[in-house]
């Protein structure tokens, strides 16, 4: 694709949009740090969690987006704020008493409850960076804790205890009364305790680089707001890090729109350049909920790779990313149809519109070829009649379906194969319902199942997909739903399913009709 700049620049995909957005900003020039830097930030107290995945993905498509259209070099850096102060214990970590007399220091002072690692956010931080190596982003990990304490941020730091007055007047409107009379953006790691504490600034001196504040006894304690003995309250540390590391890009979500605009305005205080992004809507669980950290609602990442390939979960990230999305087990079945289908369709797209489909991103410009051959739905409703948690077993009915596949020379099919038996185990067969067919209902059931018989064994989807429908026409339903409806309520136990030309053709002639037969008589199918 020899001419993917011209078509990138005329694309209307979001990730170039928001690539353009990024060229403008810089005018088109290298910045004098000689990359142009994308971030995305971490919150390391609860474990990393789906959103999280989200957010580098998207940034890495923008990014990718980017090297399309500019020869500027580029990093992206996934920033951990483990210096943070831990509020509360977290609701799904083992052993939460290591955790419990240690509320209030950094993430990177708790001990581990695992006990895998030094402390609790290194743990989490080797959590985050396992999986996005998995995904095989390219990234640089940022410790806040290692930056704070190597003195990175020491010069932004010392910028903003001079202009301590107006970053202060800037965020003093923005918080309720009591909250104004303790405010300050210094926090104190306390010497005694490692605490990091929120209590008011009463002194500061600019030349010694120190503030002081007083302690609960009425003695006052004098800290260097350099080298790690303080950090910053979380939106003037992100103005900070937006300044020290020259951020050019980072994207956030839209609960944070009014801390991203005080943000941006302290960062233009401490004389940097808030960078471009723009916010996405929050990711809900089946309830409409927010999805937490802390909680632990709605999916991991491990759970979804236990029902659907990686590359099912990068294209519900990429879809519409300023449309909030629910976020649970039912949705993975049309994801994994949806990155297939657009899979197929690359390969007979023009150059132009390849750069437009979702995979052209998810695969960072070099989709695989290989062809799903069959639907996740499909497979899930093989699974449902054959009863069988075996592999071979599905097997044997899609080799005769599709003689060119096998697992050795489709593995694209062969793993949906698997994930569709786990899928089928933990979602779809508890969730069963068989009903017997109502006498009008039979008598279509006999009526097809004639038509099947006159059919050749080897008729294919299209033809017995067609004696379906005129079944349904035949027969008098008062609408076609109603017998599909029918049909899978009565032969698969669920209110919706598959196109059952193409399920029967698949399932087999001898097959279906055995089927049919059972539910005519009025067998129990769930059997």
């Amino acid at each position: 694709m020899s001419d993917v700049r011209e078509f990138a620049e005329q694309s209307n995909a979001w990730p170039f949009a928001e690539a353009r957005q990024i060229l403008k900003r810089l005018n088109g020039k290298t910045p004098e740090k000689g990359y142009v830097l994308f971030e995305t930030g971490y919150g390391p107290s609860g474990l990393p969690h789906i959103g999280t995945f989200g957010e580098v993905a998207r940034t890495s498509w923008v990014r990718h987006a980017f090297h399309q259209l500019s020869d500027i070099p580029t990093k992206l850096f996934a920033f951990s704020d483990d210096m943070d102060g831990l509020r509360k214990v977290p609701d799904n970590v083992p052993n939460k008493e290591v955790i419990a007399g240690h509320l209030g220091k950094p993430l990177t002072s708790i001990p581990d409850p695992f006990g895998t690692h030094p402390s609790f956010g290194e743990h989490n931080n080797a959590r985050l960076k396992a999986f996005l190596d998995a995904f095989g982003f390219e990234y640089e990990f940022v410790s806040s804790t290692e930056r704070y304490k190597a003195g990175a941020f020491d010069a932004t730091l010392m910028t903003l205890l001079e202009r301590y007055d107006e970053v202060i007047n800037v965020v003093l409107p923005t918080l309720g009364e009591e909250r104004r009379r303790t405010y300050s953006p210094f926090l104190p790691i306390c010497a005694k305790t490692g605490v990091v504490l929120q209590v008011p600034v009463i002194e500061r001196n600019v030349s010694a680089g120190t503030i002081v504040y007083q302690e609960d006894d009425g003695s006052k304690t004098e800290v260097p707001v350099t080298g790690g003995h303080c950090k910053l309250q979380w939106k003037a540390d992100w103005a900070m890090r937006w300044t020290a590391l020259n951020v050019d890009y980072e994207m956030s979500g839209k609960d944070l729109i009014e801390s991203v605009n005080l943000s941006g305005k302290i960062c233009r205080i401490l004389g940097g350049k808030p960078p471009a992004g723009f916010s996405y809507e929050l990711f809900l669980d089946e309830n409409g909920e927010k999805i937490s950290k802390s909680r632990g609602n709605g999916l991991t990442v491990d759970e979804w790779l236990r029902y659907a390939p990686p590359e099912s979960l990068a294209y519900f990230m990429y879809q519409k990313p300023k449309a909030a999305k629910r976020l649970y087990f039912d949705v993975i079945p049309r994801q994994v149809d949806e990155y297939t289908r657009m899979l197929e369709a690359f390969e007979t797209q023009e150059p132009k519109k390849q750069i437009d489909n979702p995979v052209w991103f998810i695969h960072m410009g070099n989709p695989p070829t290989e062809r799903a051959h069959l639907s996740f739905n499909i497979l899930l409703n093989l699974a449902n009649v054959c009863h069988s948690e075996d592999k071979a077993v599905l097997w044997h009915f899609i080799s005769r379906y599709r003689p060119d596949a096998a697992p050795e020379t489709a593995p694209m099919l062969d793993r949906l194969v698997e994930y569709a038996i786990n899928y089928y185990q933990d979602f779809v067969r508890p969730a069963k319902s068989y009903r017997k067919a109502s006498d009008a209902e039979r008598d279509a059931l006999i009526d097809l199942a004639d038509r099947l018989k006159a059919l050749p064994k080897d008729a294919d989807a299209e033809e017995i997909q067609t004696q379906v429908y005129e079944v349904g026409k035949r027969e008098n339903f008062a609408d076609q739903k109603d017998w599909f409806k029918a049909l899978y309520e009565i032969l698969l136990g669920q209110s919706q399913g598959p196109r059952m030309g193409s399920f029967m053709a698949l399932y087999g002639m001898d097959e279906s009709l055995a089927l049919l037969e059972r539910a005519i008589n009025g067998e129990d199918l769930a059997a």
